[in-house]
C-alpha cells in the first residue's frame, strides 16, 4: 500500500498489518461452558504505516477501532492474520522479541482517569517502563529521566511526587503521554487520546503530540471520532465500519473526494464553520442501525444501510483494491 507522497517512499513500512482478525468467543452454560458464537470485532483489515507518519483510524462507536489498536500491539492475541512492527512479527514473537516490542511500541489510552494507578505517584507511573526494561542503572538517574519527560510534556517537575487525583484531566493525559515516551518508542497507538478531555484542552494535547512527533520522529496510529481533528493531525485516514476498513486515502483526498458511501455519509456530518456552506451542503442520514458484529450481514457489511446498494452487494464481499495511487476502497459501485 502506498503512503503519503510527501513521505519518503524508499522507506520500508514500520508497521505492516495483513488480514488481521480478532474474534471474541461467546460462551453459555454454568456447569459446562460451550461456545455458541463469536463477536467479530476486527474481521480482516490490512494497511501499512510508514516511519514518521500518522495514520488516522475513524468510524462510529463499536466498529472495532480500539480492538484493532490493541491487537496490533499484541495486548489481544489475534484470531488470524499477521502484524509486523519494526520487523518483529507480533503474533509469533518469542520472549526476547516481545520484550523489545514492548519498548518500541506503546499506547496512549483513552481515559486518563482509568489508565493511571491511583495509588502510585507520578514518579512511579512514568518511571515504571524504565524499571521494567532496565533502561537506567539506578533510582537517581530514573528520577532525572522522569523529570525530563515531565518537562517535555508540559508538566512541572515539582509535581513529581503527587498522585493522579491531584491533577486535571488534561494533566493526567500528559502523564500518560510521558509514560508512553519513557521507553523511547518508535510507534505509538493513540486510542482516542482527546475524547475524554474538555474542548479547550484537546488542541493543546494534539499540538503536544505533533511537536513530539517532529522532535522524536514518532509514528502514530491515531484512533478518533472527531473527523476534523483527524484531518488536522493525520497524513492518511482509514475509515472503519463493523470490523472492516471501507476506505483508506491521503487525508485531503479522502475529505475532498470520498469514494465509499459510508465515508461520504460520515463527512456530511462534520460541522462546517461557514453557516452558508453548512446550509448549502447535503446532509446524508443513513437508514437503520449498525448490524451486530456477532452476525454481520453477508457481502458488503454496509449494504443494509447503503443508499446505492445493488443486489450483488448483499452477496459478494467487495474486493479491497487501489483505485488511484494511495487511494484504497472496498465497494462494488466505485
Amino acid at each position: 500500500m502506498d503512503a503519503n507522497p510527501d513521505l519518503k517512499m524508499n522507506n520500508q513500512p514500520l508497521v505492516q498489518v495483513r488480514n488481521l482478525k480478532k474474534y471474541f468467543p461467546i460462551r453459555q452454560g454454568l456447569i459446562i461452558e460451550r461456545e455458541v458464537g463469536s463477536v467479530k470485532a476486527v474481521d480482516g483489515i490490512s494497511f501499512d504505516i510508514y516511519p514518521g507518519e500518522t495514520l488516522g483510524l475513524v468510524g462510529e462507536s463499536g466498529c472495532g477501532k480500539t480492538t484493532a489498536g490493541r491487537t496490533i500491539l499484541g495486548l489481544y492475541p489475534p484470531t488470524a492474520g499477521s502484524v509486523s512492527i519494526a520487523g518483529i512479527h507480533v503474533e509469533r514473537a518469542d520472549k526476547a522479541e516481545l520484550q523489545l516490542l514492548r519498548r518500541k511500541a506503546q499506547m496512549i489510552f483513552q481515559d486518563p482517569y482509568a489508565s493511571l494507578n491511583p495509588r502510585w505517584t507520578v514518579s512511579a507511573i512514568i518511571g515504571e517502563p524504565l524499571h521494567v526494561h532496565k533502561l537506567l542503572p539506578d533510582e537517581a538517574s530514573r528520577k532525572e529521566r522522569v523529570r525530563d519527560l515531565m518537562v517535555k510534556v508540559g508538566l512541572s517537575p515539582r509535581l513529581i511526587n503527587r498522585f493522579p487525583h491531584e491533577f486535571s484531566g488534561g494533566q493526567r493525559q500528559r502523564i500518560g503521554v510521558a509514560r508512553a515516551l519513557a521507553s523511547n518508542p518508535a510507534f505509538i497507538v493513540c486510542d482516542e487520546p482527546i475524547s475524554a478531555l474538555d474542548v479547550s484542552i484537546q488542541a493543546q494535547v494534539v499540538n503536544l503530540l505533533e511537536d513530539l512527533q517532529d522532535e522524536l520522529g514518532l509514528t502514530y496510529l491515531f484512533i478518533a471520532h472527531d473527523l476534523s481533528m483527524v484531518r488536522h493531525i493525520c497524513d492518511r485516514v482509514a475509515v472503519m465500519y463493523l470490523g472492516v476498513i471501507m476506505e483508506l486515502a491521503d487525508r485531503n483526498e479522502l475529505y475532498e473526494a470520498p469514494l465509499h458511501p459510508y465515508t461520504t455519509a460520515l463527512l456530511s456530518a462534520v460541522p462546517i464553520p461557514d453557516p452558508k456552506k453548512d446550509r448549502a451542503r447535503q446532509r446524508i442520514i443513513l437508514a437503520g442501525d449498525v448490524p451486530s458484529p456477532i452476525n454481520p450481514p453477508p457481502g458488503c457489511r454496509f449494504h443494509p444501510r447503503c443508499p446505492i446498494a445493488r443486489r450483488h452487494c448483499s452477496q459478494v464481499v467487495p474486493e479491497w483494491r487501489q483505485v488511484s495511487p494511495g487511494h484504497w476502497v472496498a465497494c462494488h459501485e466505485v
